[in-house]
This record gives structure tokens, C-alpha cells and sequence, in this order.
């Protein structure tokens, strides 16, 4: 059976963006299983990281509505600026994610705290979400950029409530964790 070089480039991209989720979620296990060396002093700016990402969290889930809005609207390339600057904006999340827990340990909610297990139940699926939707947003965006509409379409009927649900979520479990990162 013969292969054509578009089908061989859509393997070779679904093959990168399957890699990147393995190892994404593979570095998020080693930095949680705390196997790296934290540095012996941790840097004064570490505990600004979480509220960075909160910000990039909540400016996300406004540019995925917007994003949602300009296309109903036929506006592709409004969708497409906002969906190059939410994809910008969540590698770069990615990255300060990585970064905290590499640098800071794990800050624990209350377990004497009544909103506990609201805060674990939104957390976990928080994680679990987050995990599934990172090939889903490599392939979409991969499908929009290279305009195969369609492929693009059948790919975010599911990742976009799943990132919107990511997004919106990481501001909350910010919200309900935050009064317990140490004071600076």
C-alpha cells in the first residue's frame, strides 16, 4: 500500500505530538515523584509562578471563548491570531509549570479543610484533563494551521471543552491553594 507524502507527514506529526504529551507527562511524574535535586536554595520569585500561571490560565480561557466567538462570526483569521497566542501562551505555562515544581515543593491543602475534597475532586480532574487534551490541542492546532478545516473540526468538537474545562479549572485549584504557598 502506497503512502502518500501528506499521510506520511500526518503520521510523522501525530507521532511528534503523541512524544511531546509522553514526555510532558512523564516530566510532570518525575518532578511530582520530587526524583530531581532541588537546588539548595530556592529562588525569592519561585512563589510568584503559580499566580503567573493562574493569569495565563484565565487569559486562556478568554481567548478560547473569543476564539470560539470569531469563528461562529467567519472571522478565520481572528480565530486563528487568538489561537496562535493561547497555544504561545500555554507552552509557556508549560514551561513556569515545569519550572515551579522543579523548583519549590508541593504545597499541600488542609486536610482539616471542609473544601478538601471539593479542591481534590476539581484538581484531580484538572490533571487527568490536562493530560488528555495536550495531544488533542498539538493535532487541532497542527489541522488549523495547515487549514485542513475538517480533521481540524473533528479534532476540537472534543479538545476545546476539554482545554476551556483545563483553563478555567487551573485558576480555580490556584484560588483555593494559594493562601497556602508561604509568605515571601
Amino acid at each position: 500500500m502506497n503512502i502518500t507524502p501528506q499521510e506520511q507527514k500526518d503520521k510523522n506529526i501525530f507521532r511528534l505530538a503523541m512524544g511531546i504529551s509522553v514526555f510532558v507527562f512523564i516530566v510532570v511524574i518525575v518532578l511530582n515523584k520530587q526524583v530531581l535535586q532541588k537546588p539548595d536554595v530556592i529562588p525569592s520569585w519561585t512563589y510568584t509562578l503559580p499566580l503567573i500561571n493562574a493569569i495565563i490560565n484565565g487569559t486562556c480561557s478568554v481567548l478560547l471563548m473569543l476564539s470560539l466567538y470569531f469563528i461562529k462570526k467567519k472571522n478565520i483569521n481572528a480565530h486563528k491570531n487568538i489561537n496562535i497566542t493561547t497555544f504561545f501562551l500555554s507552552s509557556l505555562f508549560l514551561v513556569i509549570y515545569i519550572l515551579y515544581h522543579w523548583l519549590a515543593s508541593d504545597i499541600s491543602f488542609p486536610k482539616d479543610n471542609p473544601l478538601r475534597t471539593t479542591y481534590l475532586t476539581i484538581l484531580i480532574s484538572h490533571i487527568i484533563l490536562a493530560a488528555i487534551v495536550l495531544p488533542l490541542v498539538l493535532m487541532s492546532f497542527y489541522r488549523g494551521i495547515m487549514m485542513q478545516v475538517e480533521l481540524h473540526k473533528k479534532i476540537v468538537r472534543f479538545a476545546y471543552p476539554i482545554w476551556l474545562y483545563v483553563t478555567i479549572t487551573g485558576v480555580i485549584v490556584y484560588l483555593m491553594i494559594s493562601p497556602y504557598y508561604p509568605v515571601l
